[in-house]
C-alpha cells in the first residue's frame, strides 16, 4: 500500500531547528505517512530531516531577514515565492496529497485556495498570534499594519480544511475568526518522553542554577531576566548562584552589553543555542526556571514552548500570572503579578531558600507533563486528524518516537 504524503511548509526556521515540526514529522512517519518539509535552508548537507528515516527536506535560500515592517514584508514575499515554487514541484511529482502550513507569517492563503481546488486538504498549524506578536515587539504599532495582520490571520484560518491550535485560547481565537470549532484540534507544544533523560537522584554540586531557555527577541523580555539577576544580588549576594541564559536571537548583543554595563558577568552566563541533549542536561541540573514574559495579550493567550520543557524536567517555574501559563503550569509555578525584575528576584529567592517547596513543585510539574503535556499525548491527536483527512486506515499503534538528533533548541517563537 502506497504511503499517503504530507508536505509541511515552514517560513521562519530551517526544518532541523523547529522542534515542533520535527516532532510532527516523526509522528507522521511512525504512523506510516511520507513527509516532505519545505523550509529555509539551514545545514546545506542535509537531505533528510535529522532523526527521521525518510522525511525529505526541500530547502530554499534566504537572503532577506526582517527587522522592521518593510524588511519583514520583503522577507515574507521572498518566502512566499520560494515556497510556491517548491510546493508546485511537489505537486508535479505526485506528492503533497495534503499540505500543512506553519506560521508566521499568515500569507499563504492563496496557496490554500489552489491546493483545496485540487481536492487536497490544507491544514494550518497555528504557531503564533501574528497580530499580537507585532504589537508586543515594542514601539507604537501602526493601526493599518495591525488591521492587515488580523485580516491575513482570518483568511489563513478560514481557508484551511483543519486547524491545529497550540492551546484552548488559540482555539477560541480561531472560532472568533469564524472557524467551525469542529475543525480546530488542540495540539500543544512540548518534548516527548524519549527526549528526557532520567532525572538525577541527587542535586548536582555547585551553585544554584536559575535558567532561562528560549528566544532572545524584543517580545521575550530577556532583559527582565538580566535585571532580575541584579536584584537578586541585593537579596543573596553574588555567590552561591548563577543565572544561565540559553538561546539566541535579535537582542542577544544588547543583552550581553547590558550584562557588562551592570557588572553582572560573574553571575549571568550566556550559552548560545543548545542542541537537544544539551538542553536536557541544562534543565536536569536547574534549580529554578524563569519565564520573564510580560503580561500582554499575546503572552496571556500563548503557551510558551520553554515552559513545557521546564515542566518535563521538573524544574519549578517563576513567571508572571498569565492565563495559559497558569493553565499549563498549575501549582508547579510561583507567580508574580506584573513581571518586574524585583518581583522575579523575590520569587526566585524564595524558591532557592525553600528546598521542600521546590521538591513539591518538581513532582507536580513532572506529573502534569506525564499525564497531560508530553508530546505522546499531542501526537495521538495530531495523527488522528491526518488519518481522517486522508482516509488512511493504518490504525496501528504509533511506536515510541526516536530521540531527535542534536539540533538547536528551542524554537522561535517559543510560543506556542
Amino acid at each position: 500500500m502506497k504511503r499517503p504524503s504530507v508536505t509541511i511548509l515552514v517560513a521562519n526556521l530551517p526544518a532541523e531547528k523547529d522542534r515542533r515540526v520535527i516532532r510532527e514529522c516523526l509522528s507522521l512517519e511512525a504512523a506510516g505517512f511520507d513527509v516532505t518539509v519545505i523550509a529555509p535552508r539551514g545545514d546545506r548537507t542535509l537531505k533528510i530531516l535529522p532523526g527521521s528515516e525518510r522525511t525529505r527536506l526541500r530547502p530554499y535560500p534566504i537572503v532577506v531577514y526582517g527587522s522592521g515592517v518593510l524588511s519583514f514584508a520583503l522577507e515574507f514575499l521572498w518566502s512566499f515565492v520560494w515556497i510556491t515554487i517548491r510546493l508546485l514541484g511537489e505537486l508535479f511529482r505526485g506528492r503533497a496529497q495534503a499540505v500543512q502550513v506553519c506560521n508566521p507569517p499568515d500569507i499563504y492563503f492563496p496557496l490554500a485556495l489552489l491546493v483545496r481546488a485540487l481536492g487536497r486538504p490544507w491544514v494550518f498549524d497555528h504557531h503564533d498570534l501574528s497580530p499580537e506578536v507585532y504589537i508586543s515587539r515594542g514601539g507604537e504599532p501602526n493601526p493599518l499594519v495591525s488591521r492587515v495582520l488580523v485580516l491575513f490571520e482570518k483568511l489563513t484560518l478560514r481557508t484551511a480544511t483543519a486547524v491545529f491550535a497550540t492551546n484552548e485560547s488559540f482555539k477560541a481565537n480561531a472560532v472568533s475568526r469564524g472557524v467551525d470549532p469542529s475543525k480546530v484540534t488542540v495540539v500543544r507544544n512540548g518534548p516527548a518522553f524519549a527526549e528526557i533523560a532520567p532525572a538525577p537522584s541527587e542535586r548536582a554540586e555547585g551553585p544554584y542554577r536559575v535558567v532561562y531557555l528560549g528566544v532572545f527577541g524584543p517580545q521575550d523580555n530577556v532583559e527582565g531576566a538580566v535585571l532580575a539577576a541584579q536584584e537578586l544580588i541585593e537579596l543573596r549576594g553574588r555567590t552561591g548562584w548563577r543565572m544561565i541564559l540559553a538561546g539566541d536571537g535579535e537582542t542577544a548583543t544588547e543583552l550581553r552589553e547590558l550584562t557588562e554595563e551592570r557588572g553582572l558577568t560573574d553571575v549571568v552566563e550566556f550559552t548560545g543555542w543548545l542542541n537537544g541533549p544539551e538542553v536536557d542536561a541544562l534543565l536536569r541540573d536547574a534549580d529554578v526556571a524563569l519565564q520573564p514574559d510580560l503580561p500582554n495579550r499575546m503572552n496571556q493567550l500563548s503557551t510558551l514552548a520553554k515552559t513545557v520543557e521546564y515542566l518535563g524536567r521538573g524544574v519549578p517555574v517563576v513567571a508572571a500570572d498569565l492565563i495559559e501559563t497558569h493553565a499549563t503550569v498549575g501549582e508547579a509555578g510561583l507567580y508574580v503579578p506584573n513581571g518586574t525584575p524585583a518581583e522575579f528576584a523575590q520569587a526566585i529567592n524564595a524558591l532557592l531558600d525553600d528546598p521542600d517547596l521546590r521538591e513539591r513543585m518538581r513532582k507536580i510539574g513532572q506529573e502534569r507533563f506525564r499525564d497531560f503535556l508530553s508530546w505522546e499525548h499531542q501526537s495521538a491527536e495530531y495523527v488522528a486528524v491526518w488519518r481522517r483527512l486522508l482516509r488512511f486506515d493504518n490504525t496501528a499503534r504509533i511506536p515510541a518516537q526516536r530521540r531527535p538528533s542534536p539540533t538547536p533548541s528551542p524554537t522561535p517563537t517559543d510560543a506556542p
